[in-house]
């Protein structure tokens, strides 16, 4: 994967111009590396959640980075199929910096099968298996 860090790394750190999502239901705050196809990673500052970031709002994160990862060019949308395998490991609480990381691992047509894990720190938070559908809707 390549670094958004990088000059030369035409990628945009913005994950606005992948997604539709807009504040407060976007989710990642920085595309760190993304690898269309194949990757992606990215952070999320919890800094206004009381109660943390809850269990589902992990899974969304994996997801939203995970259509930034198989999208093919910005602003190409998609959904969230299904969810297998969750783990969560402990509590995200507010102040934690969340680092999602995704791997896309099989694709069928528009459905792409990823695998996603949570850190914070580098003690994990969560893990799933994702399948997403990515692709305009009519």
């Amino acid at each position: 994967m390549v670094s958004i860090s990088s000059e030369r790394n035409p990628a945009n750190p913005d994950p606005a111009s992948y997604l539709p999502h807009r504040s407060p239901f976007l989710l990642i705050d920085r595309v760190l590396c993304r690898n269309p196809g194949h990757g992606a990673s990215g952070i999320r500052c919890v800094s206004h959640d009381p109660g943390g970031c809850s269990e589902i709002l992990l899974l969304e994160s994996m997801a939203q980075l995970g259509g930034i990862a198989a999208a093919e060019r910005e602003g190409e949308g998609g959904f969230l199929a299904a969810i297998d395998r969750a783990v969560f490991h402990r509590t995200v609480r507010k102040g934690d910096r969340i680092r999602f990381t995704v791997r896309i691992v099989k694709t069928f047509g528009r459905l792409y099968v990823l695998e996603g894990e949570a850190h914070v720190d580098d003690e994990p938070v969560a893990t799933a298996v994702l399948t997403l559908g990515i692709g305009m809707v009519a």
